[in-house]
């Protein structure tokens, strides 16, 4: 076997540190080193459960890449490339899951939940986040909110049911309520009785655009041909809320989303005021930094948030998107390039693309023959 390396890359004074951390099997520098082995023409990472190498066979090197370029393959064991779950963090991972929701009511901070597990908080951390595109507090916060939610639907005050969810007060829920919860646990309790939502309906280069909000921000944006059904499709979002229409209130963002449609304003910025998991949040998030006339894939957006196997719930998190438009569930597609799922139908789909796709290069689609 020919392998093109013929000079460790890491410096020889690290290189003890290094071999140290292989020995130990140190989960801890995964991500920092890895190391190759000139006998088999295999490299792996520093925690690796395969047999230890001979000293004289260990090459080190300081990312993947490199060892790659040297002529060495990735062990199908530890799976060292960057962006791959092996099956051992996913079950590492899983165990943190269930330990977070067995002790919900504890306090569990990445140290206490490092010392319950036997992981260094920066490695469960990153290990964490890898896996589930998520951090161990996000989740603890998810764990928390659902619980909450059960709760107020079965009736619970909100003292009680704050307290069961395992908030240590009330000013912690309420810090956290207005973003996850999109409404006060009051409210919510009520199924959004007494949340007042305005709204507005304009023509627009797709046909009619409602755009809905409360006090905080906009809940709602749908296209459609005629305004009753936008208006029936509101009511079911938001069942108990308190609903009327005010054009004049509405007018600035309506049309500053049509300016948006039309090209001549690329990017928005508008308050949002919705309900979603840490997830979707975070698909939410990705979605809205695409520039501008470009695509991308949900797998690719799945690789983005650290956790290439959550596909499926990348595209759930664009179908439940109550603000299409200024969270641009539009530009996720599939991985042959094809359009998939669009509440307000494909059709408006590929004309968001098209029309996006031809503003950014700064032609008018509506002048082109």
């Amino acid at each position: 076997m020919f392998l093109r390396e013929t000079t460790s890359p890491m410096q020889t004074g690290d290189e003890e540190a290094y071999w140290r951390a292989v020995l130990d099997r140190d989960a801890g520098c995964d991500g920092t080193f890895v190391y190759a082995v000139r006998s088999t023409g295999i490299y792996c990472k520093p925690s690796c459960a395969a047999r230890r190498p001979r000293r004289e066979h260990t090459v080190f090197f300081a990312r993947p890449e490199a060892a790659e370029q040297a002529g060495y393959r990735a062990c199908k064991r530890c799976c060292p490339q960057p962006g791959h779950v092996s099956g051992v963090s996913t079950l590492l991972v899983e165990k943190v899951c269930r330990y977070i929701e067995d002790h919900l009511d504890d306090t569990l901070t990445l140290e206490y939940l490092g010392a319950q597990l036997g992981l260094s908080p920066y490695h469960l951390q990153r290990t964490f986040k890898h896996v589930m595109g998520i951090t161990p507090r996000q989740y603890v916060d998810a764990r928390r909110l659902d619980r909450l939610r059960n709760s107020l639907k079965e009736g619970q005050n909100v003292t009680e049911a704050l307290y069961e969810a395992g908030y240590s007060s009330s000013s912690r829920l309420y810090e956290r309520a207005a973003g996850q919860l999109g409404m006060t646990p009051a409210t919510y309790r009520r199924g959004g009785a007494g949340m007042q939502i305005d709204y507005a309906i304009a023509n627009c280069i797709l046909g009619r655009l409602l755009v809905a909000a409360t006090e905080r921000g906009i809940c709602f944006v749908s296209l459609g041909d005629a305004d009753e059904p936008l208006e029936v499709a509101l009511h079911s979002e938001f069942p108990a809320a308190a609903i009327q229409r005010d054009d004049e209130r509405l007018r600035d963002w309506v049309t500053t989303i049509i300016l948006h449609l039309s090209g001549q304003r690329p990017q928005l910025d508008l308050p949002l005021d919705v309900q979603a998991t840490a997830f979707q949040r975070q698909v939410w998030e990705a979605l809205q930094a695409i520039p501008y006339g470009e695509t991308r894939t949900y797998g690719e957006i799945a690789r983005q948030l650290g956790n290439p196997k959550a596909v499926r719930a990348v595209g759930r998190a664009c179908a439940t998107n109550p603000v299409s438009l200024v969270v641009p569930c539009h530009r996720a597609i599939g991985s042959d390039g094809g359009l998939h799922g669009y509440r307000w139908g494909l059709e408006r789909k590929q004309a968001l693309l098209e029309q996006e796709k031809h503003y950014s290069l700064g032609l008018d689609p509506a002048k082109e023959e």
